[in-house]
């Protein structure tokens, strides 16, 4: 298996839109192309089930 070390992009279309997802070691971030701000979760969110309150909770926060 090779360890998540550094940060991995890949482009990923949705809807007819182009995102890019980045995975490191925090966590993972889905951002529209081109865009700095989008959502980000931790790894600790993720496996501790507080993800989709992590989720909400940044989505009310944003502008």
């Amino acid at each position: 298996m090779t360890r998540l070390d550094k940060p991995l992009r890949r482009e990923v279309e949705i809807d007819g839109k182009l995102y890019t997802l980045t995975l490191d070691p925090d966590g993972l971030k889905l951002s529209e192309k081109g865009r700095r701000k989008g959502l980000a979760l931790s790894w600790n969110d993720l496996v501790s089930g507080d993800a989709a309150l992590a989720a909400a909770l940044q989505a009310s926060t944003e502008d």
